[in-house]
């Protein structure tokens, strides 16, 4: 038997093997592969930046919503039960395969974004549209946010700025604020940005709409919006108090005053979500 004949065979059984693979099984692989190869590295760093007493205890520095989101996502993905994978589509799934498997967080939520863009448009199921819709929502916060944050740093950061110093009344330079007291200055840095947070909001609120259901309404912007607005001025309100005098900030600027703030901020954007989608979910209920 030459070689070619080998290959051949070799073809043919995986091929009849993808035709009998379900889909929601392939892709929830897929993108359970994705989100741990993304995870993995913005573990590693958080590690790496805090320890492991810290890390663990911030959740790695990735939000609760981003862990429940991937996890709603893949979940609806995998309820599809319909039969087959086509070639093509093992092809799609190989260069997949090739984007995660380096220890880069980026590359592997474009894969994410890539993959949740193609089942979108792409496959007639309602349950994988509604977990790609969630996986796509969650790349925001972890890659595209990050990436506009960059982009815009600097306006982003004096914003924030621009809101403290209106709301204590002091001085304002850039990203830097005068102290209330006039005992300091207050730097604004991109881990204090409200934007993260707004992102954060945006994917809870597709989470929740898609995992319930939701039938769109003109009143869904509404309730986006005041999630977003509320992180924000959760936010604003923490630094400025911050801003207030030395032992505030050495008091207010620790791991336990961010657990406070995100706790807040975490049952905001909640609350708001479940507001908005109240109908669909009660009546589950």
């Amino acid at each position: 038997m030459t070689a070619h004949s080998n290959e051949t065979i070799a073809r043919g059984s995986v091929l009849r093997i993808a035709k009998a693979l379900p889909r929601g099984e392939f892709f929830a692989g897929l993108f359970a592969l994705g989100c741990v190869s993304g995870f993995t590295s913005r573990m590693i760093q958080s590690v790496n930046r805090l320890g492991w007493a810290d890390a663990l205890f911030n959740t790695f520095e990735i939000s609760v919503i981003v862990w429940i989101s991937c996890a709603a996502g893949i979940s609806l993905v995998l309820r599809d039960r319909t039969i087959g994978v086509s070639s093509s589509e093992l092809v799609l799934g190989a260069g997949f395969v090739l984007l995660v498997i380096p220890p880069i967080g980026s590359l592997s939520w474009l894969a994410v974004t890539l993959l949740s863009l193609y089942i979108i448009f792409s496959t007639t199921v309602a349950s994988s549209r509604r977990g790609a819709s969630i996986l796509l929502a969650s790349t925001v916060p972890m890659l595209w946010g990050r990436l506009l944050f960059q982009l815009f740093a600097n306006l982003i950061l004096q914003v924030d700025a621009s809101f403290v110093g209106w709301i204590l009344g002091t001085r304002r330079t850039g990203d830097i604020v005068e102290f209330a007291d006039r005992s300091g200055v207050l730097v604004i840095t991109p881990a204090c940005s409200s934007l993260m947070n707004v992102s954060l909001a945006f994917l809870c609120w597709v989470t929740m709409s898609q995992l319930v259901c939701h039938k769109k309404s003109a009143c869904d912007l509404l309730w986006c919006v005041m999630a977003c607005i509320s992180v924000i001025a959760v936010n604003v309100t923490r630094m400025s108090v911050e801003g207030l005098s030395q032992w505030h900030y050495t008091t207010f600027h620790s791991s336990f005053g961010n657990a406070i703030g995100n706790a807040i901020m975490l049952g905001l954007i909640v609350s708001f979500s479940v507001l908005g989608v109240r109908h669909e979910l009660f009546r589950r209920i």
